[in-house]
């Protein structure tokens, strides 16, 4: 049996959910871009973990980044596809408004990075790995401190 990858519908699925989920204007829209139960690999270099997400869990955590960054700003510095798999790398801009990893809501701007891996199974979001660059971060939050 030979299974056909499909750069083109990669590219698609992994640019419109980035463009309506994962930047926060439609998350509700996560079921029509995920699988039912996606594999989220969190690579952190001090805790790699992979949790089980379903579109509903997915859209609940783009909320809770709306609640705590507030109507964020979300770039697209790289888009590469190979085949089934998408590399996207994000800034997120956004403010401070709840607390985060013990600092209290400064209000302040806030900027992320992340990297993260899709992989593309029959149209959907199968699984992904991300990268945050968590020092980064952190050390804009104590500076806010």
């Amino acid at each position: 049996m030979e299974i056909m990858i499909n750069s083109e519908a990669t590219r698609r699925v992994v640019g419109d959910f980035i463009a309506y989920v994962r930047s926060g204007q439609e998350p509700d829209r996560a079921h029509e871009f995920m699988a039912p139960v996606v594999l989220a690999h969190q690579v952190e270099s001090e805790n790699e973990t992979t949790i089980p997400r379903t579109p509903e869990d997915y859209a609940r955590h783009v909320r809770d980044m709306l609640a705590t960054w507030g109507e964020f700003a979300l770039t697209v510095d790289e888009f590469l596809v190979d085949g089934a798999r998408a590399y996207v790398r994000l800034t997120q801009v956004g403010r401070h408004l709840a607390p985060v990893d013990g600092h209290a809501p400064t209000g302040r701007t806030v900027r992320q990075v992340n990297s993260i891996v899709y992989h593309v199974t029959d149209g959907l979001i199968t699984e992904y790995w991300m990268q945050i660059d968590r020092a980064g971060l952190s050390a804009q939050l104590r500076a806010a401190d």
